[in-house]
């Protein structure tokens, strides 16, 4: 893939975050435990108490705290409330988990205590639990998100590699900030140039030193010296086996926590497995779901979906239809050629939001082309409608697609659906997006639209297509209401 510009001002506030203390993982708001453990008891007490009372049970306040204390108690146990934990997911399936393992230990309590109550009541009055606690969760995660935009409740990170492997990782790092990590310095193994701005802590030498402890004390002089919390390890030719076994030994003496970059990129912690082969730590890939219930899930959800959309919007397409017509001359749908998976073309349908001739007039505006890929994107294009403004900022000129994913050529969660110019111009990289059906909707979607650049987008379709489950579509789809009334991106 072309190689991802870093902002230089990113970089520089990375620097310059190592002489300014960043507020550590123990800085979280304090306001996260007692809002989960609040969230927690009250989301399971107060609806088992009321729907208890009204079928009459003869203890339902007992009732309402055995399930608090029983849901708290298995948050508890599975370490929902450490403070590592806290506010970094907003997941939905670790707590379907923790709330199945509530509902068997309930179960079990109901059987030995010969509770009366219908088991739909007791299984709808525990429900709510489910989706305070998602909610909560959601909430935390948007807050602690957005507070490490400002390098708060962060862990400041020492990196330990040659020159080229460390300057990999600081650049990754610096560009993201959906992550913990604040690089406060590095120590180079080797000799070589760093251009990062990151502060060199130490150097080690290009072989192991005579000293035994010669890279343990370096190592550890410059954690002290930063007030590091993690030393994180790109392994390479000059740093790995009995050397870095040296270093992780004396980290973990002192206290400390020490993280390998594997090399990997933009892999789901879900595909990761850790085993061991005759002591040594060997990391699993698990390749992307590709067969099995998953995409049979994907299959009837995207026909069901599209058919009951296209039933239920049709009153919503007419007015449309009409409001096109009469806003400007031509027809009031717009198709056009677009390619799908593994490279098959398909006609795809949108309302139209252009003048009649805007392909030809394409060329005239090629530059002004406010993308820095193969895309062509303007926030005032010219050739848009009045109306046509109008249904791109709601994103409804993508409803007849529904047609597509009834068809078969599209699917209601996927990478966007590319033009064969563009697919003409792809390399060997971007082209693996093509082995997904593309969607109405998808990462691109929900994360900026035509804001992001093309580099960003290329990333998120190939984090699609590596990652991909039935649960993510479904978040996703949650989560492009939200990118359609908020707008952002949609031009």
């Amino acid at each position: 893939m072309r190689h991802v510009h870093i902002p230089a001002q990113r970089v520089a506030k990375t620097a310059r975050d190592s002489l300014v203390p960043a507020r550590h993982l123990g800085d979280k708001a304090r306001w996260y435990l007692p809002a989960a453990l609040a969230a927690d008891f009250l989301g399971a007490a107060v609806p088992v108490a009321l729907v208890f009372q009204a079928a009459q049970q003869a203890r339902p306040l007992s009732c309402a705290l055995a399930a608090a204390l029983a849901w708290t108690g298995v948050q508890a146990l599975r370490r929902r409330y450490a403070t590592r934990v806290l506010g970094e997911s907003r997941g939905v399936l670790p707590v379907v988990h923790d709330w199945l393992i509530l509902i068997g230990v309930l179960a079990v309590a109901r059987v030995v205590t010969e509770e009366s109550t219908p088991r739909l009541s007791a299984l709808g009055a525990l429900l709510p639990a489910l989706l305070i606690t998602v909610a909560c969760h959601k909430l935390t995660y948007r807050h602690l998100t957005a507070a490490r935009r400002e390098a708060h409740a962060v862990s400041r990170v020492l990196v330990v590699g040659e020159p080229d492997a460390a300057e990999d990782v600081i650049a990754h790092l610096a560009s993201r900030t959906d992550h913990p990590y604040v690089v406060v310095g590095v120590v180079p193994v080797g000799d070589g140039p760093l251009a990062s701005g990151v502060p060199v802590a130490a150097r080690l030498g290009d072989g192991m030193p005579k000293a035994s402890n010669g890279d343990s004390a370096a190592v550890l002089g410059a954690v002290h010296d930063l007030h590091a919390d993690l030393v994180l390890v790109a392994p390479g030719a000059r740093i790995s086996g009995e050397r870095l076994r040296r270093v992780a030994w004396a980290l973990h003496d002192a206290g400390l926590e020490l993280a390998v970059f594997p090399g990997l990129v933009e892999i789901s912690v879900k595909r990761l497995e850790t085993l061991s082969a005759g002591g040594l730590a060997v990391l699993r890939v698990a390749p992307p779901v590709s067969r099995g219930v998953q995409p049979l899930l994907k299959s009837l959800l995207d026909r069901a979906g599209a058919a009951a959309g296209l039933v239920l919007l049709a009153p919503l397409f007419l007015g449309i239809v009409l409001a096109i017509r009469f806003g400007s001359r031509g027809p009031a749908f717009y198709r056009q050629s677009r390619i799908g998976r593994d490279g098959a073309p398909f006609t795809m349908w949108k309302f139209r939001t252009m003048v009649v001739d805007a392909d030809a007039l394409k060329a005239e505006l090629s530059g002004a082309n406010e993308n820095d890929g193969l895309m062509f994107k303007m926030r005032r294009d010219p050739r848009v409608t009045r109306v046509g403004r109008l249904l791109r900022r709601t994103s409804m000129d993508e409803l007849p697609q529904l047609i597509n994913v009834l068809t078969g050529h599209m699917s209601l969660v996927g990478p966007r659906p590319p033009l064969p110019e563009e697919v003409a111009k792809y390399d060997e990289v971007e082209l693996r997006r093509l082995t997904v059906r593309p969607g109405m909707t998808g990462l691109w979607q929900i994360s900026g639209r035509s804001d992001l650049s093309w580099d960003e987008t290329i990333q998120l379709d190939l984090q699609y297509v590596d990652n991909w489950s039935f649960t993510s579509d479904v978040d996703v789809m949650g989560r492009t209401l939200r990118a359609v009334v908020d707008g952002r991106g949609a031009y």
